[in-house]
């Protein structure tokens, strides 16, 4: 419930002045609304108003109260985005009535001051326009593992016991909205039964210190691409333990938000490259991503509910979207169980590139985890990807390692329910023999793809490599055509012609229907 208090009539007065292109030296003005917020563009700067309101979780009542929450925004913004944040300037009012910016009468607001960005720019405007990049999803996972690397620890128990808050929360916020009241109930129901099995996992995962004073509201329009980098702004500033959470919690609101564009492949992107670059405890925590990105939708779907409109098409747009992820939270709690793929098949037939491209199109969402053994090989030696291992490393002892290695992290993956994907050659029968096997101990079901492609063409695409895991070269692929590779009772699939010839291939032999989409399509 919102409340608006005594100084809203002062504030619209306020939102009118900084609505006039007079009011900034007749800059056109742009005003973006939220349910917490009224923000206001022009020229090269941005001022964003506290509403005069009080939710639950928020309390923005007194003039006092927001220009503490104005100073805390730009404490806590200024650790993700230096660069956007300028300090906080007092709206004032003159003896005759007039209002101005920082001006010399009594204080009558406090806003913001933003340096203004590409508005366009934002992850959401680039999501519903068209997948971004896989670059750019890279770097996103990448600036969040950062963050998360250096936000201070928090104390678990209050964030467990806002767990049980937030799901009762949501439900008493769809009756209110009217939702239908069966699917409020198995909602509420799911997100519970997961709570209570999770419950161990989540309190562990504080011990190893995964709890911490995280960004909070990281859906995709608060992340914007700033010289060609993803820059996070408008942190949780109101309330720190709302954003002191788990940091997979965190990054479950980027996930799903891709999901919601219907960017499966990109969220898909984001979490492969996260789990790459940070602890290795989050893939025994991997089961948590259910509840926590369903417990994000929810949430956006009440913030919806709550978004001011300023007319009734407007209104009744809102009122769409919170059905979207309303619709969204319900899907996401109760995920299809997961699958082990693997593909083989020799250097050059382009492996790596179609587990990739599949990923994302893997039940349940956002996609599979890939383990790719070139990859694997130099983590072992603690090198970068693109770093050249000497021969050695590619002694038969070694590459036994990495094979079992691979075996390992996959049947970790699948014990929490989320599905694998294993990239490796699988030259030799023992190899394809062992990690069907770990499908068949997780009672999941396994797919083997073998890739063919004719010499030439191996050699050819080994040669075009630039900045990649693989330490194949052209000699290593020919060296390869004597492999023998024993019976292989895998699918057989002919990659030799283009990579989307060979994703279709692979979409029937896992089952699809040929609507498998990569993550450079809609």
């Amino acid at each position: 419930m919102v409340i608006s208090c005594a100084s809203d009539d002062l504030q619209q007065q306020i939102f009118t002045f900084l609505a006039n292109p007079a009011s900034h030296g007749d800059e056109a003005v742009q005003v973006i609304n939220t349910h917490g917020a009224a923000v206001f563009l022009a020229g090269d700067r941005a001022l964003k108003i506290k509403r005069a309101v009080r939710f639950p979780y928020l309390d923005y009542s007194t003039l006092a109260k927001r220009k503490a929450a104005c100073d805390e925004e730009v404490t806590v913004n200024r650790m993700f985005a230096p660069q956007i944040y300028r300090g906080v300037v007092p709206i004032t009012q003159r003896d005759d009535g007039r209002f101005e910016i920082d001006g010399g009468g009594r204080v009558v607001e406090w806003a913001v001051e933003m340096t203004r960005f590409d508005e366009q720019q934002t992850v959401d405007h680039l999501a519903r326009h068209g997948a971004p990049r896989p670059a750019l999803l890279r770097d996103i996972a990448d600036v969040i593992a950062a963050s998360h690397a250096a936000a201070p620890l928090a104390a678990t128990a209050p964030w467990i016991d806002s767990i049980s808050r937030i799901i009762a929360g949501n439900g008493k916020a769809f009756r209110a909205g009217g939702f239908d009241a069966a699917q409020i109930d198995a909602l509420d129901a799911l997100s519970r039964a997961a709570f209570a099995r999770l419950q161990p996992l989540l309190v562990r995962r504080g011990e190893q210190g995964h709890v911490r004073r995280c960004h909070g509201d990281l859906h995709l329009a608060n992340i914007v691409v700033i010289e060609g980098k993803p820059v996070l702004f408008d942190a949780i500033e109101f309330d720190p333990s709302i954003a002191s959470t788990d940091v997979l919690y965190d990054l479950a609101f980027v996930m799903m938000d891709f999901i919601d564009y219907d960017r499966a492949g990109a969220a898909c992107v984001v979490l492969n490259r996260y789990l790459a670059s940070t602890s290795d405890d989050h893939l025994d925590a991997l089961s948590a991503l259910p509840l926590l990105m369903s417990m994000r939708a929810a949430i956006r779907a009440n913030v919806m509910l709550s978004r001011p409109a300023r007319d009734q098409a407007q209104g009744a747009e809102i009122r769409r979207s919170a059905e979207r992820y309303f619709a969204l939270a319900r899907r996401l709690i109760a995920p299809p169980p997961p699958r082990l793929i693997a593909i083989g098949g020799l250097s050059g037939t382009g492996k790596s590139l179609l587990a990739r491209d599949l990923a994302g199109a893997i039940a349940p969402l956002p996609g599979a985890i890939v383990l790719r053994s070139d990859v694997t090989r130099k983590q072992l030696f603690k090198v970068k990807d693109t770093d050249r291992l000497p021969p050695e490393a590619y002694r038969p002892e070694v590459t036994a390692e990495v094979y079992a290695t691979l075996a390992t992290r996959a049947a970790r993956i699948v014990a929490q329910g989320h599905s694998a994907m294993v990239d490796a050659v699988f030259a030799r029968e023992d190899e394809r023999h062992a990690i069907a096997a770990v499908a068949a101990r997780a009672q999941v079901r396994f797919d083997g793809l073998f890739l063919t492609a004719d010499l030439a063409t191996r050699i050819d695409r080994v040669s075009r490599r630039v900045g990649d895991a693989s330490d194949a070269t052209a000699e290593i692929a020919a060296a390869q055509q004597a492999f023998d590779a024993g019976v292989i009772d895998w699918t057989l699939v002919d990659a030799a012609g283009t990579p989307e010839q060979t994703r279709q291939r692979a979409t029937v032999a896992l089952g699809g229907d040929g609507a498998v989409r990569s993550i450079t399509e809609r």
